[in-house]
């Protein structure tokens, strides 16, 4: 489990084909040593288990379930991605209940300067816009945000200036394809109500 509290942005340093799925090794400014083998680590917000490391870097292998799913296909050298290591009993709660688990994949709208934030609006694709409140979470390339409005498949979120450099968010351009995971709870109740 994770938070959407992104802790750094880690670069892909190779990626490789191998005779079972995609291998990519992320450089990082954390200690690996304090990473296990077997470890899970979202990466744009979808968990992928540590394989191998070594000093300030470590590996991940992805499935082609994962690369038809997410836009960890798009990963190439260079690419910047966002990190969270899996929440401890104890840690501070500082964004909401994330899986890591990605729904689907929005696309950026439009982003617009108010004041020192960002105005982002995403389109969301069906059905996962129905599951998509004002005032509601929602994770976006693994960062917990707080849903402002909601119109048909788009909604928008107000991005903060920490956050902007913080996080790859600041980078993103109108077109750019996220990973998207709606709140848990909204995926419950919309599940309940289907079968009440």
């Amino acid at each position: 489990m994770f938070t959407g509290i992104v802790t750094d942005i880690g670069r892909v340093r190779s990626v490789q084909r191998t005779e079972r799925d995609w291998r990519y090794e992320i450089e990082t400014v954390w200690d690996t040593t304090t990473i296990d083998l077997g470890a899970s680590i979202a990466h744009a917000g979808c968990c992928l288990t540590v394989t191998e490391k070594g000093d300030g870097w470590f590996a991940v292998e992805v499935s082609g379930e994962t690369l038809s799913k997410t836009k960890l296909a798009e990963w190439a050298e260079g690419s910047r991605i966002n990190l969270e290591r899996a929440a401890k009993l104890g840690d501070e709660l500082g964004g909401h209940i994330v899986s890591g688990h990605v729904d689907g994949l929005g696309t950026v709208a439009s982003i617009t300067p108010e004041g020192g934030s960002h105005r982002i609006r995403f389109e969301a694709p069906e059905p996962l816009h129905r599951f998509i409140a004002p005032k509601g979470s929602i994770t976006v390339d693994g960062v917990s945000l707080t849903v402002n409005e909601v119109e048909g498949r788009v909604f928008g979120v107000n991005i903060i200036p920490h956050t902007w450099e913080a996080t790859t968010l600041g980078s993103l351009k109108v077109g750019d394809k996220v990973n998207l995971e709606i709140d848990m709870l909204a995926r419950y109740l919309a599940r309940w109500q289907e079968t009440a």
